[in-house]
């Protein structure tokens, strides 16, 4: 796989399945336009073919109507317009737009009755964010939250999210008022409720805890149904009952907790209490895909040493361990989306090498990823190593073409409570391709190894999970595909920290390293990123003296080796000041050091950022390490 084809990389984030109608939402990255597109595309569920169903510049999120006569789906008409709402008969006919919002809308929910459609759209203040208007045009702003930005969106309190109904003539009707974030919502069985997730205290302070509401579809106040201890998303409701994926935890904030599936009886009258379906320990829900209802079962997606996969526990669970839930699909894959419908299951899933496949019944039924194989995708190996205090290590290589002894790069996943994974990483295959063995760790700190490993770097971080790392390139260095004498090290966001970290205080080992969106510094992380003023408390503790100690910044005057570092303009998450202080105190001090800055761009842009400056991204990568491991 070369630069260039990303463009191949068509993924498969979305599916809906009703009857005999399955359709799926197929994008990629389009150089030419410098945008994603992408439709819906019928997928016989027989793996008979597929063919496209929808054609706008890029269609997703489908949503079939429960009496199959209709198709809710968001469309971005241009490559600048944000998605609207709009809906295409089944059986033949062209699409209609049901929203022409400034923002743009969130993922359709059908009501059970086939009427009505619920959905979120951030709504902005008076005189924010016109379309034909300017951000200079714009009054000032008085900000008075800590909460008041995010990475990739901006500033979010003068356009907070707020819950909809459209009936299918596009007459809107607005359930939430803007006061605080509301999530996903789902309908009641009679269409009379919709149930959703917003702030526990309905806004009124900086908190990640959230409640489960009820409001009626026709307008009223929303009430608590359910009291979430901690936070709560992706609900679905049966008979008398919802299901919902959540944390526990004590406090407004949390870090490295595994996200559980809960369930609750149903009373509009009476807050009631969720009792967890899954053990917190062992069972890591993936957020941002919610479970799913099928007879007396619940069907989620739950993260498996680098596998997403989809499972299967009884509603009469209680705090079931990973071993006893049922597999159901997604072993060594990630799942990306699924669809329930009756008795059937249909799954878009990533493999090792595929970015979009389409399963039902757990046959591969559709396949987008032909001609990105064509175009030459590496072996991905499992490998494990052991750190010095007997942990065991875990991770990938990918190996290049020919039996090297090939240079290595280490790359470091962001995070840390996240994880490399066996789905297509087009990051690996890329330098895989051009001659690099590339070294894929999970180390401590990861996701879905249990919550014990995740929470293992809480106030640790350059500890176990350098261990870790290390002992995994040990292993992978051991390989006679290997060449010892020329490795690099790179990651970004998390893994931009590692990379300065080991560059500081293990940088013998490495030729030359690639810092990206990186946290250097935690003292001015905490007043300069959307998430430091809790993030930095959580995970390295609120003492000067302990984030100076944990900051790459402070061992600066260790790092000798050649150092890129690498930042996005607009990144939020990280903010580009973290990266500048680093590259003025390595050029000060005479070490080799380069500046690469993004403009426009957010912490997101090795996944969702502009096509072109994505490839430009991985021409600079090739080019750097060809200067340094050639």
């Amino acid at each position: 796989m070369r630069p260039d084809d990303i463009e191949l990389l068509t993924t498969t984030d979305s599916i809906s399945l009703r009857g005999e109608l399955l359709l799926v939402a197929a994008a990629h990255p389009d150089l030419a336009s410098n945008s994603y597109r992408g439709g819906l595309h019928r997928v016989a569920v027989d793996g008979s073919g597929t063919s496209p169903w929808s054609h706008g510049h890029l269609d997703g999120e489908p949503a079939i109507s429960p009496d199959g006569e209709w198709v809710a789906f968001l469309r971005s008409a241009s490559a600048d317009e944000r998605p609207q709402l709009y809906v295409q008969p089944t059986g033949g006919g062209d699409a209609r737009a049901l929203t022409d919002l400034p923002l743009g809308a969130q993922t359709p929910v059908w009501s059970p009755d086939s009427t009505r459609i619920a959905f979120v759209a951030r709504v902005p203040d008076e005189g924010r964010y016109a379309r034909d208007g300017k951000p200079g045009d714009e009054s000032h702003r008085r900000i008075t939250r800590l909460d008041y930005r995010w990475d990739d969106i901006g500033f979010v309190f003068d356009r907070r999210p707020r819950l909809f109904v459209t009936d299918l003539d596009g007459e809107l009707t607005q359930l939430t008022d803007g006061a605080c974030d509301v999530g996903k919502p789902a309908w009641t069985p009679d269409s009379a409720q919709l149930v959703f997730p917003a702030s526990a205290d309905w806004g009124a302070r900086e908190s990640q805890r959230t409640n489960l509401y009820a409001v009626p579809a026709a307008g009223g106040a929303p009430v608590v149904v359910v009291e979430v201890p901690g936070d709560a998303h992706c609900p679905v409701v049966g008979d008398g009952v919802v299901v919902f994926q959540g944390r526990e935890f004590d406090g407004d904030h949390t870090v490295a907790v595994n996200t559980s599936l809960w369930a609750a009886p149903l009373d509009l009258a009476e807050p009631q209490q969720p009792r967890k379906l899954t053990d917190q320990e062992t069972v890591c829900c993936e957020d941002g895909i919610g479970p799913q209802l099928m007879g007396s079962s619940v069907v989620f997606v739950a993260l498996n040493r680098g596998a997403s996969e989809l499972r299967q526990v009884p509603l009469s669970a209680s705090a079931v361990p990973f071993a006893e839930t049922t597999l159901l699909a997604g072993a060594k894959s990630k799942v990306k989306a699924f669809s329930v419908d009756g008795a059937r299951i249909a799954v878009a899933l990533s493999t090792p090498d595929s970015a979009g496949q389409v399963a039902v019944a757990g046959s591969v039924v559709a396949d987008f990823s032909p001609p990105l194989r064509a175009s030459g995708l590496r072996e991905v190996r499992e490998i494990s190593g052991q750190s010095p205090d007997g942990y065991e290590s875990h991770g990938w290589v990918v190996l290049p073409e020919g039996p090297g002894p090939h240079p290595v790069l280490l790359a470091v996943h962001g995070g840390p409570f996240a994880y490399h994974g066996w789905g297509l990483f087009d990051e690996a295959q890329v330098y895989a391709s051009a001659g690099y063995l590339v070294v894929l760790p999970n180390p401590r700190g990861s996701a879905g190894y249990g919550q014990s490993h995740g929470q293992a770097v809480v106030h640790g971080f350059g500890t176990v999970d350098v261990d870790d790392v290390l002992s995994l390139l040990d292993a992978a260095l051991a390989l006679p595909e290997a060449d010892a004498s020329r490795v690099g090290v790179m990651g970004g966001s998390y893994g931009g920290f590692m990379t300065s970290w080991l560059a500081a205080h293990h940088g013998q080992r490495f030729r030359a390293a690639w810092s990206e969106r990186a946290v250097n510094a935690w003292d001015s992380f905490t007043g300069s990123s959307d998430i430091g003023y809790m993030f930095t408390d959580l995970y390295v503790g609120s003492d000067r003296e302990a984030q100076a100690k944990a900051s790459p910044l402070t061992y600066a005057d260790q790092i000798r080796i050649p150092f890129a570092v690498v930042h996005s303009e607009h990144d939020w998450r990280c903010p580009v000041e973290q990266g500048q202080r680093l590259f003025v105190a390595l050029r000060r001090q005479g070490t080799p050091a380069e500046l690469l800055l993004f403009p426009a761009e957010g912490h997101e842009l090795t996944r969702s950022g502009k096509p072109r400056h994505r490839k430009e991204r991985f021409d600079a990568v090739l080019e750097w390490w060809a200067r340094h491991l050639s």
